[in-house]
């Protein structure tokens, strides 16, 4: 990157400050300055430039950071503050800058992942890569058969059609979901479609990394093997025939 002129969003990336997606909100809100002035999403860069994010100098490639985090419902998933709920950042208050690697609502509890690799992020959250993430959902009432099988083939929501969806471990009100895309509320709006209500909404598998016995409120690092993982399957490219 010294001789070779990037986009400002793609450096920062890469140097792990933030993905490219949290790059343009930033820059969007003039967080950004490059040799002490605010500069704009096309901007091209190098590494000999003075880059500051919300007052602090970018580090060309920081030590990795990729944790595991139990969000507990109350907290939300963004690095800025931007009502009275405590954000995720400000909960777990880890000493370097990281970033939530996308979202849960609100009210939804379970797992995760929170890095400084910009580059991992954008690549989990890419929706072409079909990346899986498991979900425990329990309702107000039992539901039908059918409507697992309805539910299982897409749902027409927010103006377009989810994905075929793997619907497993059905008992009485709970039941898990394996999704491959992350449209806004997705799960409480397909349940929605058909007349039922999610009272809860747990997530215990992002990709080959699960929740498992990581208590509510708690993080830890993922293992070099998990993360050897992780890595592998952000390299392999998705289809768009891709069967869940």
């Amino acid at each position: 990157m010294e001789n070779n002129k990037i986009r400002i969003n793609k450096y920062l990336s890469q140097c792990g400050v933030c993905s490219r997606r949290e790059a343009d909100r930033m820059l969007d809100a003039g967080a950004v300055t490059v040799n002490g002035y605010p500069v704009s999403k096309g901007t091209l860069v190098t590494s000999s430039d003075s880059i500051y994010v919300e007052g602090v100098p970018v580090r060309n490639s920081p030590p990795e950071i990729v944790i595991a985090f139990h969000k507990p419902a109350g907290i939300v998933c963004t690095s800025s503050k931007k009502d009275k709920a405590e954000t995720i950042i400000e909960y777990i208050g880890f000493p370097e800058r990281i970033y939530p690697v996308g979202r849960l609502d609100k009210q939804s509890t379970g797992l995760i992942l929170l890095t400084n690799n910009g580059q991992m992020t954008d690549d989990i959250l890419r929706g072409s890569n079909y990346h899986e993430k498991e979900y425990v959902v329990t309702l107000d009432r039992e539901m039908t058969p059918s409507i697992y099988k309805a539910m299982e083939q897409g749902v027409p929501i927010l103006d377009t059609m989810t994905r075929p969806c793997r619907i497993t471990h059905r008992k009485g009100k709970v039941f898990h979901i394996t999704i491959t895309q992350g449209l806004n509320r997705q799960i409480r709006r397909m349940c929605e479609y058909f007349g039922y209500r999610v009272k809860n909404l747990k997530r215990i598998r992002i990709m080959n990394i699960q929740l498992g016995d990581l208590e509510e409120g708690k993080w830890r690092y993922l293992t070099d093997e998990e993360l050897s993982e992780l890595k592998e399957e952000c390299r392999r490219k998705g289809s768009s025939t891709a069967p869940i």
